[in-house]
């Protein structure tokens, strides 16, 4: 017997705000900029790139070079795609373990 299997795409469950914001705090806590990018990319293909490309005055081609796990974004481009996504970055200060 065969199983039909297909590929989980993260970009099928952002569909809210709350799982959208949810999803890029979890990435920016794990700090890996290439993760972060990603991330940043599959929201803004849940989102529809071309609308973030015409939000961003950027294109799409350079978008998705930009946000792709190898890409490099400037700090410009992603606050311009988190803004056109509806979120911005803060800065939260980490926690500190008490001892024990």
């Amino acid at each position: 017997m065969t199983i039909d299997t297909r590929a989980w795409d993260v970009v099928e469950h952002l569909d809210t705000p709350e799982r959208i914001a949810a999803y890029i705090d979890a990435v920016l806590e794990d700090g890996d900029p290439a993760l972060i990018s990603a991330a940043i990319g599959d929201v803004a293909r849940a989102r529809g790139m071309s609308q973030i490309a015409a939000e961003t005055g950027r294109s799409r081609e350079s978008l998705y070079r930009a946000l792709s796990e190898k890409g490099n974004p400037q700090l410009d481009t992603l606050v311009s795609v988190l803004k056109a996504i509806g979120l911005r970055l803060s800065v939260q200060p980490i926690a500190e373990s008490k001892p024990a």
